[in-house]
């Protein structure tokens, strides 16, 4: 602790579960130091999955790695005078239940404010706060169903509503919180002020989901329909290759020749009209994915790689779990790194994945136990200054 951009920076952590974990565990993976405030209970994630039964299970310690855990009971006098007294030399609280609740516990934004002036007081929940849902809860999949990502996924896939395989939610509201933090903190560094920021998850993936399919309705009236058809279109998937799939995305006037020329169909791309300039290859790009996938199927994976490499030509294997693991790339640069948990058991941990002049951030300390900090961190406070 004490190195990287955000060295210096204090964070009381009073989220659990993935989103604001994750915002807070990008900071600490920079150089703060991440106060994990827990209920006597525990963050709930942490007995998920294997190793869960010693409260550090599989996806509690990616999310928590490098941070100090304090447990503080919130609801009694005790635990939030404590709470209250670390809020002093605090520089950001995170919290992600809803505001009225934080107001109910005596951690309402006026309070900290006042006790605080230069504390950054960051909310990351499910609506804003000016809306007609802002009591609602909220979870990833509930916010992937109601920001149209789930419809997404069906239009693209022919079939019903789905959820994405990973927490889409819950990460992207989770780093765009971080990022938003981080601008908190820079917007004080010029003012002195601290502010309360509000990151809810509905409006955050909506403009995530619409960015892309709002499309033809951007204009009033509609010039076109929803959906942007590159990534609506159902032939839009992993090609199959004879010995694998494989994912190959041509792009370009320059990519589209060199690939129809290695195909031996050069003539199209002067002949075909639908081939004359991105606008009209977007408009017919559900047959033109299906012409790819049905000419990748002709030749293994190595020889298409070798063949359209040399032009520019992005192509790349689907990785299963663990062919990742194995990728010459990801070894390359020790993106995978073995080390030690709390309890000593060896694990795998990830890097963190941006790269700085200064040095590489790093892992300087497993996800804790539950509470192992207490005592020394509220020894802190009290110390004499």
């Amino acid at each position: 602790m004490g190195e990287g951009p955000l060295a210096g920076v204090r964070i009381l952590d009073l989220t659990s579960v993935f989103m604001g974990p994750l915002a807070t565990v990008c900071m600490a993976d920079l150089g703060a130091e991440v106060i994990k405030i827990e209920s006597p209970d525990g963050d709930m994630i942490r007995p998920v999955g294997p190793g869960g039964e010693d409260g550090l299970g599989a996806i509690f310690q990616h999310l928590n790695r490098n941070k100090r855990s304090v447990v503080l009971d919130l609801k009694s006098e005790a635990g939030l005078s404590a709470l209250l007294e670390l809020a002093q030399h605090a520089d950001v609280l995170v919290y992600n239940i809803r505001p009225a609740a934080m107001t109910r516990l005596g951690l309402g934004w006026d309070r900290l404010h006042a006790l605080n002036p230069r504390l950054i007081f960051a909310g990351v929940f499910g609506y804003s706060q000016r809306g007609v849902y802002a009591a609602e809860p909220a979870f990833d999949d509930l916010i992937q169903a109601a920001s149209g990502f789930a419809h997404a996924v069906g239009v693209a896939t022919g079939g019903p509503p789905a959820y994405a395989p990973v927490t889409v939610a819950d990460r992207a509201v989770g780093y765009y919180a971080f990022g938003a933090i981080s601008a908190a903190l820079f917007a004080r560094s010029r003012t002195g002020k601290g502010q309360r920021v509000d990151i809810p998850m509905f409006e955050t993936m909506t403009s995530f989901v619409m960015g892309d399919h709002l499309y033809g309705h951007t204009f009033q009236p509609p010039q076109g329909d929803y959906g942007y058809p590159r990534l609506t279109a159902r032939t839009r998937r992993p090609y199959r290759t004879l010995d694998g799939h494989v994912c190959c995305t041509v792009y370009t006037d320059a990519q589209w020749r060199a690939f129809l020329d290695l195909a031996g169909r050069p003539e199209l791309f002067d002949t075909d009209p639908r081939f004359k300039d991105l606008g009209t290859r977007t408009r017919h790009i559900e047959a033109l994915y299906g012409l790819v996938e049905e000419i990748l199927m002709t030749r293994t994976t190595g020889d298409w790689r070798a063949a359209l490499r040399p032009h520019g030509v992005p192509i790349f294997p689907v990785h299963d779990f663990d062919s990742l693991l194995e990728d010459p790339h990801l070894t390359s640069i020790s993106f995978f790194q073995a080390t030690t948990d709390a309890t000593g058991r060896d694990i795998r941990m990830m890097a963190c994945p941006s790269e700085w002049s200064d040095g590489l951030p790093g892992i300087h300390s497993p996800a804790p136990r539950k509470g192992q900090d207490t005592d020394s961190v509220l020894a802190s406070i009290k110390a004499p200054s």
